[in-house]
């Protein structure tokens, strides 16, 4: 990475500066995990690039491009499209309502042609982006204030409900928890998040009335899986045997079991790290979790360095957003809580959750190439 500081008058870079002031360590980084991914999507098939690890190749190449496009655009019209850019992937929650396609028992895709677009995923970044903006125009003490805080409130609660309508119970926590990360951040006070715990907590009950019969077979199972082995607990407990087999080195790349003889479901989305575990064992999981935690860094040092306050909630909250893929995904194949449904970022298979991570960073990269750009603080969150 160079280093080429802005001068004070100059509202923008040029393009070829731009392109330098790309980190293309992380770019590296990122690539080097999403090969990690292409690799085992090669394995868990039998050694074949179909049927996921060639298309995932085009996924991915698809995604850098995206990322250096959003990374070379000014951070100015990421703030002006933020809203536009909510609005639209809410109509789009709305019509996966109307005309989406069922998979899984689930009503989460739309078939847009050829292609089929989960949009609870690109919801997640317009939702960051939304939020930046609203709560760039206020102050902290504006954040905590009841008027003030029925807006960014609605604008989390309204597409998660849509989010669990479909149902998708993982996607709608990630998008609560983007939601609250940014006004925790932006400054809220305690005085709102301590009772918001508590209520939370005490729905809880309320909430099992309200869940779908799967849904509460998943909670069952998460709390004795060994109760219906072959049955609901099937999942969990093939995931279990897969990780734990690998060992400390686990028994090669190709090698798998698990996986190639069909034991392991969603052996390509939501399972992919546990085949991973078969095959490197304990050590090529850390590896792996050491390269996730390199990427956090990066996005906590580009968030602390932008002197905008857009610009540090933009990179905050797609770091964070990357974070909870990660974590729950983790803690869900190791059976420390239910399946949800949350792909391992850059390795499970998807087109949509690829192109979004990828998303995701180009606008993490922009916000990194646009540090020193200064966005005024305006009174009023709708500006």
């Amino acid at each position: 990475m160079i280093a080429r500081p802005y001068a004070a008058a100059r509202r923008t870079l040029p393009l070829a500066d731009k392109l330098l002031e790309i980190n293309w360590g992380l770019v590296l980084l990122i690539s080097v995990i999403a090969c990690i991914g292409l690799a085992m999507l090669y394995s868990v098939a039998g050694g074949q690039l179909s049927p996921w690890a060639g298309s995932q190749i085009v996924h991915f190449l698809a995604g850098l491009i995206i990322l250096i496009l959003v990374a070379v655009t000014d951070i100015r019209v990421w703030m002006r499209m933020a809203y536009p850019a909510y609005f639209f992937s809410l109509l789009l929650l709305v019509a996966v309502e109307v005309a989406g396609h069922v998979g899984l028992g689930a009503q989460r895709w739309l078939a847009i042609g050829p292609l089929q677009l989960q949009p609870s995923e690109p919801m997640k970044l317009s939702l960051i982006l939304a939020l930046a903006r609203y709560l760039n125009g206020l102050s902290v003490e504006d954040v905590s204030k009841p008027l003030r805080l029925l807006v960014p409130l609605a604008m989390i609660a309204v597409p998660a409900l849509f989010v669990l309508l479909q149902p998708n119970l993982g996607t709608a926590i990630i998008i609560l928890c983007d939601g609250f990360a940014l006004l925790f951040l932006a400054g809220l006070s305690w005085w709102w998040i301590v009772p918001a715990f508590a209520g939370v907590a005490g729905a809880v009950p309320v909430a099992w009335h309200f869940m779908h019969d799967y849904q509460k077979q998943r909670v069952l199972t998460f709390l004795n899986p060994q109760s219906d082995a072959l049955g609901a607990g099937w999942n969990i407990t093939q995931a279990e045997i897969t990780m734990g087999s690998g060992g400390l080195a686990g028994k090669g790349f190709l090698q798998g079991t698990q996986s190639r003889l069909n034991f392991l479901p969603e052996k390509a989305t939501d399972f992919i790290a546990t085949a991973l575990g078969e095959e490197f064992g304990f050590v090529g999981c850390m590896a792996l979790l050491l390269l996730y935690a390199v990427v956090i860094g990066y996005g906590i040092r580009i968030a602390m360095a932008s002197r905008s306050h857009f610009g540090r909630l933009v990179a905050a909250g797609v770091t964070i957003n990357f974070f909870l893929y990660i974590m729950i995904n983790g803690l869900m194949v190791m059976g420390l809580i239910p399946v949800v449904g949350i792909p391992m970022p850059l390795l499970s298979y998807g087109g949509s959750a690829m192109l979004t991570v990828m998303f995701g960073f180009g606008l993490l990269m922009s916000v990194h190439v646009h540090r020193q750009v200064e966005i005024p603080r305006q009174a009023g969150g709708f500006i």
